[in-house]
């Protein structure tokens, strides 16, 4: 099975080509810090009600990839970008064994603590968050690390829950799903009966009237079950494949079509390309990105 693992080793393994791709890959892009903007005019969403999300996704934070002084830019960039709610998509923890400290989320939390907007910064968990918790994997329950770090942050952590939030008189909700891939079966771990914690019915059951609807997911395999009743999905998880050429990414973790970018399914949907690396520090053409998602305007634009 060609993996995204045996994708990011090969890139690295080619001739004079590779060495100069490979330098840009490893030392160049993914170094870099895109703002990409989506204005989108779901059916679901009032065409007057004019909401800006910053999204951040996917920092796997670790030196010296995703430093505490990088996630800090980060963090100042999209204050800057004066959104009136902030969502944070998952996979805060490394997942790559190339870094030379994993940073502990007592040390990043809180600086993801310094996001600021008016209706408030809201997370959902990504699956590394709770795969790095061994605890949790061996007994099968319980909040992971991550979560409880973000929550003494004052950021709320949403498990297959909804909150009804306002802005200029007029209501939306904002839901979160639990992951899709939380538990990892594996011989020396206590049996799960599932490996995801994922209830789309649940969550969306909390939500008590008309007001329009944005989803959390982590990963955004959900999309094909989502209903027409949410107006917009927002995951991460892909990264984009980290490789991305003309379009197209070659390891696309959740399918090609919700590898990357905006996608109409029931809902409108957007795959944040991330912000740090999986498996190995390599990106290209795909770099790290804050996306902010503008409702209520016209048709899809992407700078």
């Amino acid at each position: 099975m060609f993996t995204r693992r045996r994708f990011l080793k090969a890139m690295g393994g080619f001739g004079a080509l590779g060495v100069s791709t490979g330098a840009y890959g490893v030392g160049i892009e993914p170094e870099r810090l895109n703002v990409t903007r989506y204005n989108l005019a779901p059916p679901q969403w009032p065409s007057d009600f004019k909401l800006r999300i910053a999204v951040i996704a996917d920092l796997h934070a670790c030196d010296p990839w995703m430093s505490l002084k990088r996630i800090e830019g980060i963090v100042a960039r999209t204050n800057a970008l004066r959104p009136d709610v902030t969502v944070l998509l998952g996979d805060y923890v490394v997942s790559q064994r190339r870094a030379t400290r994993a940073i502990p989320a007592s040390e990043w939390a809180p600086v993801l603590g310094g996001l600021k907007a008016p209706l408030g910064v809201h997370a959902v968990l990504g699956n590394h968050d709770w795969w790095d918790d061994r605890a949790v994997q061996r007994e099968g329950k319980g909040h992971p690390v991550a979560r409880q770090a973000l929550e003494a942050s004052g950021i709320p952590v949403y498990e297959n829950d909804a909150r009804r939030l306002v802005k200029d008189g007029r209501p939306f909700w904002l839901a979160g799903l639990g992951d899709q891939l939380a538990y990892v079966p594996a011989r020396h771990l206590r049996p799960v009966r599932r490996v995801g914690v994922d209830d789309l019915g649940a969550t969306l059951a909390k939500v008590t009237d008309s007001a329009p609807l944005i989803l959390l997911a982590h990963e955004p395999d959900i999309a094909k079950r989502v209903p027409s009743r949410v107006a917009l999905q927002l995951s991460g998880h892909t990264h984009g494949g980290q490789v991305r050429l003309l379009g197209w990414s070659p390891i696309a973790p959740s399918g090609q079509q919700l590898a990357y970018g905006h996608i109409r399914k029931n809902c409108d949907v957007v795959v944040s390309g991330g912000l740090g690396c999986s498996i190995m520090p390599f990106r290209l053409g795909v770099p790290p990105e804050i996306v902010l998602v503008t409702l209520g305007g016209a048709r899809a634009q992407v700078a």
